[in-house]
């Protein structure tokens, strides 16, 4: 990784990290009779908003079929996540809901380790220890 290579990826990340929040609390605002509709705005603009540069860089995104299948999985995956959050935010279980999606982070690192191989830097771990202890204060109450 080049210089300012992780300066690129920090702001990924935060932006990415806004646009999950912006999401989350569109859904917590939906009412219970709106049904499956905020998810499928919500993936709807995403598309919309991925697409221009998508075109852009097509090149790069030329993959075989197997990598748009798992892809299509993935987002079908995180689809029925949020249909989870919105049906639990009309049930008022955001407790339980926060709970959960604070565990996020983790996810993505803890299948690194395992599937990949991959090494946990030092500030990898600090946000390892940072969301355990969130999540053992969350259940704490």
């Amino acid at each position: 990784m080049g210089p300012g290579a992780g300066a690129g990826a920090t702001l990924d990340g935060v932006l990415a990290s806004f646009g999950v929040a912006v999401q989350y609390l569109g859904l917590a605002q939906a009412g219970a009779g709106s049904g499956v509709w905020p998810v499928v705005a919500g993936r709807v603009a995403a598309v919309v908003l991925l697409l221009p540069g998508l075109w852009r860089h097509a090149g790069r995104f030329r993959q075989p079929p197997q990598v748009w299948g798992k892809a299509t999985a993935t987002g079908a995956g995180a689809a029925l996540a949020l249909l989870l959050y919105l049906w639990a935010a009309q049930r008022q279980m955001l407790s339980v809901v926060v709970l959960l999606a604070s565990l996020y982070p983790a996810v993505p690192t803890v299948l690194g380790l395992t599937l990949l191989h991959e090494r946990v830097s030092t500030r990898q771990t600090v946000g390892l220890l940072g969301a355990a202890m969130a999540i053992t204060l969350l259940t704490l109450g």
